[in-house]
């Protein structure tokens, strides 16, 4: 196996169990040129070994898998896959997501906030998403799908790799998506119900953006479903309408779904029938949000909700991005009835909580109305953010009461 060296002195952050490895803080390399994906050994300037994870080609040089002298001969085996996913299983058990009648999909793996680098896993009642975002995660897929099977056991369907839109593209990588279990795909499984807090939503990870459902806002649409009561409600970004169920199922007396893609506006009608029959007092339009919202009728809406995707994907779009934040939250803010609330979101991970709450502050300022902080909202248990890794908090929000 390949060894890497770090720089002198630049191994203090995988002292405290950070698990990347930037290509600035790499000396060299001793053994044969690593490949895109291949398993190498960390060590410091002074040899001392750090630990061992995937390798790749980028700013990130590696994604750290392990900070112990552990990894079997040949590299992560099945036991090794299966340990890691069991463990991961076990902790969604602790959070109370795993084997509950009322919520049957959850985010089994998150990336580093599971210790599994460049891996998203999503369980669907018995359908296992998974999405690499790494080449060594990729390679792995297989024998990680062997895994799922051995720790599910008979409550798993299927494992759909998902991959072909997040894994680096590299000549030789077979991208595309598919089923890895069973060997031939299998049919009338997607689009699938599952329940989440006894609500129920159609899924389809095949078509769907991301896994199929966005299932780290859980926590914030039961928030929405207790202020729901009485209030006209705009579910701006809607996607397929997770909001918007919680939404009604809480007694607002009218809501609104709002997206620009046709297919997901059909989701939505789809998943308010799956609830509450063809007579819920509900329009899915199909329109560009923040058009929508800024030729909103003002005070015709008592609660809304303003979750965009993300603005930004690299640093370089920072400021544009800020920018993006200040106006939409403007015309929510400006647009929303007296004694209403607005809760908005950024998913951008190169946002932090800080850069955002100012965004909404300027357009709070923008709008000339008085505003109020009344919640602050994170990602849920399922989307752990590791300790050592506070890059994981991606997801922030906030509750604003407008008088």
């Amino acid at each position: 196996m390949t060894k890497l060296y770090l720089k002198k002195g630049r191994e203090e952050s995988l002292l405290r169990f950070h698990p990347w490895v930037f290509s600035g803080a790499v000396f060299g390399l001793e053994g044969p040129d690593p490949e895109e994906g291949d398993v190498v050994a960390v060590y410091s300037a002074r040899k001392e070994f750090l630990g061992w994870g995937h390798y790749q080609i980028g700013s990130i040089a590696v994604r750290m898998l392990s900070f112990a002298d552990d990894m079997p001969a040949g590299g992560p085996d099945l036991a090794f896959w299966t340990a890691r996913l069991q463990g991961c299983l076990q902790a969604r058990r602790a959070f109370g997501l795993a084997g509950f009648a009322t919520t049957n999909c959850y985010r089994l793996v998150h990336g580093e906030g599971d210790s599994l680098p460049g891996l998203i896993i999503d369980w669907y009642d018995g359908v296992c998403v998974m999405q690499a975002h790494s080449a060594g995660m990729f390679r792995a897929r297989k024998m990680i799908a062997e895994a799922l099977q051995a720790v599910y056991g008979d409550q798993l369907q299927a494992v759909y790799d998902k991959s072909e839109g997040t894994a680096p593209f590299k000549a030789g990588l077979d991208l595309g998506d598919g089923y890895l279990y069973p060997a031939s795909a299998p049919q009338g499984l997607c689009p699938r119900t599952v329940l989440e807090n006894g609500h129920r939503f159609l899924v389809d990870w095949e078509n769907g953006q991301k896994t199929g459902f966005f299932l780290d806002q859980r926590e914030n649409r039961a928030l929405v479903e207790r202020y729901a009561r009485g209030r006209r409600v705009l579910n701006l970004f809607c996607y397929t309408g997770g909001f918007s169920v919680y939404a009604l199922a809480g007694g607002a007396v009218s809501v609104d779904s709002v997206d620009s893609s046709g297919r997901a506006v059909e989701l939505v009608e789809k998943n308010i029938t799956l609830n509450f029959g063809a007579d819920a007092p509900h329009r899915a339009i199909c329109a560009d949000a923040i058009d929508f919202v800024k030729d909103a009728p003002k005070d015709a809406y008592d609660l809304m909700i303003v979750d965009p995707p993300a603005f930004a994907k690299h640093r370089g779009a920072l400021n544009n991005a800020l920018r993006a934040y200040q106006r939409l939250n403007a015309a929510a803010i400006s647009a929303v009835a007296p004694g209403g609330l607005v809760f908005t979101f950024s998913c951008s991970q190169v946002v932090d909580r800080e850069t955002f709450a100012l965004a909404v502050f300027s357009a709070a300022a923008d709008a000339g109305r008085r505003v109020r902080i009344i919640d602050r909202l994170n990602q849920p248990a399922d989307h752990a953010v590791n300790i050592f890794h506070p890059e994981g908090a991606y997801l922030k929000g906030l509750v604003l009461y407008v008088e």
